[in-house]
């Protein structure tokens, strides 16, 4: 039998047959993120979804998981990157209250590989059905000479809802108030342009080597996945009044918080109070980088921060241990300017 000639697009670098061909194979875990909002099929120009009630608003955010593409590219792993990404976006809409609806993504490449992309949506797919997100709709483009061979970008949208009356905006924020942390899994998604200069570059390091002090992979602390906070957090927040939140990504402490904080208080953060993770001790020492640009590149191990009164910390911390959060008083609320102070 003859061997199917190759289409004019196909010579080009773009194989419609390829991408066509991993969106049936994904399809059916696409479809098993529908929740009971959504209202098209898998393949619609427009994904369409049941708004919620007149009283809610709707909250939105697109971001990407940077360079930690780099190291996906490096492992050949590419299962987790989705998960990061729609971990990441569900973070940056929890900390107004908002639970995640639907979310949508962008893959970007020179030329298809299916393994790869069947791979990424895998993540999605997960990731949206631990947070109870649909996986809406999505956007795959081919552009060889646009980016390298074999190397792709993600991007994501999330869509989600919170009532009017449940908005967490941060203006309750008051002198008094405790800070509360969550830690992070690792680097998160942020950094990693630095991250990676000092360790493969400066320090000459192999993804297979151990961190020093540890027994764990480069490989697997750059790739560990980006948590999401959103089940404990629920919880706390249907049972305490949370003053405001933030999801510490690029910027670090110093950078997010600040975002929430009314301008005649400042947060101030007691670096003694938790321990550092190995990695970042490890890219400060071997990259020379300064004490306090680590602090604002990094979250150097606090994912999260929540903000309560006083009198609601021991219900708060009783409330995120039974959900199997892990969380850490690690600082408190004075007056001040709207800043972020770390001490010792």
């Amino acid at each position: 039998m003859a061997e199917k000639k190759k289409s004019a697009y196909a010579e080009a670098g773009v194989d419609i047959d390829v991408m066509m061909n991993s969106l049936k194979r994904i399809g059916k875990k696409v479809k098993a993120t529908n929740t009971p909002g959504v209202v098209s099929e898998l393949g619609s120009f427009g994904g369409l979804f049941k708004s919620p009630g007149k009283e809610n608003l709707i909250v939105s955010s697109v971001d990407g998981v940077g360079t930690k593409l780099k190291v996906a590219h490096m492992a050949g792993k590419h299962n987790t990157i989705g998960q990061d990404l729609v971990n990441h976006c569900v973070n940056d809409i929890l900390v107004q209250g908002a639970y995640p609806l639907f979310f949508l993504d962008y893959l970007g490449t020179a030329a298809l590989d299916p393994k790869v992309f069947e791979a990424v949506i895998d993540g999605f797919c997960k990731a949206c059905a631990e947070n109870g997100a649909a996986l809406l709709g999505g956007e795959t483009a081919e552009m060889p000479g646009l980016y390298p061979p074999g190397e792709y970008d993600v991007v994501g949208t999330i869509v989600g809802t919170v009532e009017r009356k449940n908005l967490i905006t941060g203006e309750k924020i008051r002198k008094g108030d405790v800070l509360i942390g969550l830690p992070s899994t690792g680097l998160q998604t942020n950094g990693y342009s630095l991250a990676r200069k000092v360790i493969f570059e400066k320090a000459g390091k192999l993804l297979s080597d151990l961190v020093p002090g540890t027994k764990t992979t480069f490989e697997k602390v750059l790739l560990a996945i980006h948590k999401s906070y959103l089940h404990p957090v629920m919880k706390l927040m249907d049972k305490v009044s949370v003053h405001g939140m933030a999801h510490i990504t690029g910027g670090g402490l110093y950078d997010n918080v600040p975002r929430v904080l009314p301008k005649n208080v400042d947060a101030v953060f007691d670096r003694s109070t938790w321990k550092t993770p190995p990695i970042f001790q490890f890219i400060e020492e071997a990259g020379k980088v300064d004490h306090e640009e680590m602090y604002r590149v990094f979250n150097m191990g606090i994912g999260y921060v929540i903000v309560v009164a006083k009198k609601d910390v021991e219900q708060t911390l009783k409330i995120l241990k039974a959900a199997k959060q892990p969380a850490i008083i690690i600082g408190n609320v004075v007056p001040g300017s709207g800043k972020s102070v770390l001490i010792n």
